[in-house]
């Protein structure tokens, strides 16, 4: 039995600015993890303040593209998100305690959970955002 949330079209316009929303973050995302994975001349230095090596990093890097694989996929998105939310709390942690900036984690999940928001009839159900 299909849910009639399944069913319900979603406007063009909608499913639109929810997949650029969504693009946005995918694309930052993925080029943060190729950054980690094939770690450029000075990478690993860059981030040594961090407190993390080049070693640590590589992994971090695999595990950012998984959640961004996972949040590309229609019928993992919602597991993607919940992911790189928790993903994106460890960068806005590791920034906050070497004094960074750390606004960038912290937008980078709003348009994550905004993107899915628009274009996933299921999450608008779950949270719907009206007076």
């Amino acid at each position: 039995m299909q849910s009639a949330l399944a069913t319900t079209p979603i406007s063009p316009k909608l499913l639109w600015t929810g997949r650029i929303l969504s693009a946005l973050p995918v694309l930052l995302l993925c080029f943060s993890a190729v950054m980690k994975l094939i770690q450029p001349a000075g990478f690993a230095e860059q981030a040594a303040p961090m407190g993390y090596t080049a070693n640590v990093l590589f992994w971090i890097g695999i595990v950012e593209l998984a959640c961004t694989v996972l949040y590309v996929i229609p019928q993992t998105a919602v597991l993607g998100a919940i992911l790189l939310a928790a993903y994106l709390g460890g960068a806005t942690v590791t920034h906050v305690r070497v004094g960074d900036v750390f606004i960038m984690p912290i937008l980078v999940g709003v348009l994550v959970w905004g993107g899915l928001y628009l274009r996933d009839a299921r999450l608008r159900a779950l949270l719907p955002l009206r007076s």
